[in-house]
């Protein structure tokens, strides 16, 4: 697993996330491949969604541009296979009326047989009455929900509880984003959840440079990057050097935060 080697390797892993179908289909491919080539440990695919209320406007206008160039599912599991098929482990991030629409057991097999690892559900938590940790249990994926600083200590330990994978530690109160510091509740709440779970726990926080990324990998598992990677790919569209001087930052930044 990515985490396990990481924390051999004495490091944190880095999480890279783009959505599926940014710039196109086969852009977007070439992109994550280049996070996988420039040190990413484990690839989000982001399945782009007419109503991303908890994006912030960066991702918000590479789904749209996904979406306007005529994305489907089918191209997000495409996608999917093409990152897996490096050997790197990669997971969708997706809001949940998508899988519901598609079908949920008919999604996860598309998704299994794809190669992919899980879903990271962002806007379901585990109580929720979806068939999702069934199905998930049955095609052995990981479930990846979230926690966030407005969690109490009862609802982090049921949510760690029903996780597998690992555990995503959404650290800013707000939308997706990167910002100028990394969040002051983000370590506390990395404590509080690793109290109850061995699961890896990774952040999510809006990290941009390989400074922030080495704060946060001195107390977490995992540095989760998306909204810097769109950003570049949005500033740059194709110029992929750009995306992989970024990741070697953020790589070289994990590996300084221990």
């Amino acid at each position: 697993m990515a985490f396990e080697k990481a924390r051999a390797d004495g490091r944190a892993a880095l999480v890279g996330y783009l959505p599926a179908g940014f710039p196109d289909v086969d852009g977007g491919i070439d992109a994550l491949k280049v996070l996988v080539d420039s040190g990413c440990d484990v690839i989000e695919v982001g399945l782009p969604y007419s109503d991303p209320v908890m994006d912030g406007p960066t991702i918000q206008a590479a789904a749209q541009r996904a979406l306007e160039g005529g994305v489907r599912i089918r191209d997000v599991f495409r996608t999917v296979e093409a990152v897996a098929a490096t050997g790197t482990p990669t997971v969708v991030m997706t809001y949940w009326n998508p899988v519901e629409r598609y079908g949920v057991t008919r999604f996860a097999t598309d998704l299994a047989s794809a190669g992919g690892a899980g879903l990271i559900t962002p806007d379901i938590t585990p109580d929720s009455r979806t068939e999702w940790p069934v199905v998930a249990d049955q095609l052995d994926l990981d479930k990846v929900f979230l926690v966030a600083p407005s969690s109490t200590d009862a609802r982090i330990a049921m949510t760690t509880a029903a996780c597998r994978g690992f555990v995503y530690a959404t650290a800013v109160m707000g939308v997706t984003g990167t910002r100028a510091t990394t969040s002051e509740l983000a370590a506390p709440l990395v404590e509080r959840t690793k109290a109850t779970t061995d699961l890896p726990v990774a952040v999510g926080l809006g990290v941009s440079t390989g400074d922030q990324a080495a704060e946060v990998a001195s107390y977490a598992d995992g540095v989760i990057v998306g909204s810097a990677f769109v950003r570049t790919l949005l500033d740059a569209p194709g110029d992929l050097h750009a995306l992989a001087a970024l990741t070697a930052d953020l790589a070289d930044g994990v590996r300084r935060g221990r």
